[in-house]
């Protein structure tokens, strides 16, 4: 072989390697942005259904479990789900391995939402602090183990069937219009979440104002009541799309903390609307226990 085809095989191989570069999509410690995406979606749908028969077995109601204002979806699920699915892959030697990283990962996500959810929005998802070993009542040992034993489920049962759903749906009806229908849900989600956020915040700030409930920075509150409500065309508009029904219909376990420390729920402060959607009878409370627990003794066996 003379120099002359020792060049071009070597220009050939370089045209390969950029070739298939250029083909491989981009990747986030090895998943597809399109992967992830469809993670988040499907997991924060399961989720909102799992949230809602363990709240009409638990509370006997039928009542919103959802993150956002509008559509079925539970987002710490969703969020949760891809940020252990990725971290998880390093710890995915054994079941000893899974549920530590399950047992860390799990906390610190729980920990962030509900941290962000008090600092921006003002609210309370959840509560821990009258539970052992708990971390200012937003993790708590209990549900960390919780997260481990999940980790663990997670990556053994849930997410390859997860993977075989979502590469069926490829091939019935292909990939790009599967990317069509994630692009556009993930927008819609996007929407949903900042409309979400501004509802969340004229809502605790009339219910601050109007029963002048003792929280911090009580009179930057007042102050922006006034700014937003003293607009009469924003304050209807407010009144239509945000009423207290819908926000504790929607939100129906909603909490804050006073000046305090003292929790206070909003349910306790919209008059006789009723914080949840239907109320079950015994016998179908009943029917709903018996079915969880043949849906367990099935994932045993």
């Amino acid at each position: 072989m003379n120099g002359v085809e020792v060049v071009e095989k070597e220009e050939k191989i370089e045209e390969e390697r950029v070739r298939a570069k250029e083909k491989k999509p981009f990747q986030i410690l090895g998943f597809t942005v399109w992967r992830l995406l469809a993670y988040c979606i499907l997991y924060s749908f399961f989720g909102f259904l799992i949230e809602t028969i363990y709240g009409a077995i638990t509370k006997g109601v039928i009542e919103s479990r959802q993150s956002f204002l509008y559509g079925p979806f539970c987002g710490i699920y969703g969020l949760g789900a891809v940020v252990m699915i990725v971290f998880l892959q390093f710890f995915n030697k054994n079941n000893n391995h899974l549920f530590f990283g399950g047992f860390i990962i799990g906390s610190i996500v729980e920990y962030l939402v509900s941290l962000i959810g008090e600092v921006i929005l003002h609210v309370k998802w959840w509560d821990y602090s009258d539970m052992p070993f708990n971390i200012g009542g937003r993790v708590c040992i209990f549900f960390s183990i919780f997260w481990g034993l999940l980790a663990i489920y997670l990556m053994s049962y849930v997410n390859p069937r997860m993977d075989k759903m979502i590469d069926w749906f490829a091939k019935k009806i292909s990939m790009a219009k599967l990317r069509i229908v994630t692009l556009l849900v993930t927008i819609f989600l996007i929407l949903d979440c900042f409309v979400t956020v501004y509802a969340l915040s004229v809502f605790f700030i009339r219910k601050v104002h109007e029963n002048n409930l003792n929280v911090a920075n009580k009179e930057v509150i007042d102050l922006e009541y006034e700014r937003i409500y003293g607009n009469e065309r924003k304050a209807n508009f407010i009144a239509k799309h945000f009423s207290d029904r819908k926000m504790i219909k929607t939100f129906p376990n909603l909490k804050m903390e006073d000046a305090e420390g003292n929790i206070i729920y909003f349910d306790n402060y919209v008059g006789d609307i009723e914080p949840y959607y239907y109320k079950l009878n015994s016998h179908l409370r009943g029917d709903l226990v018996k079915i969880l627990k043949q849906e367990e003794k099935n994932i045993s066996n």
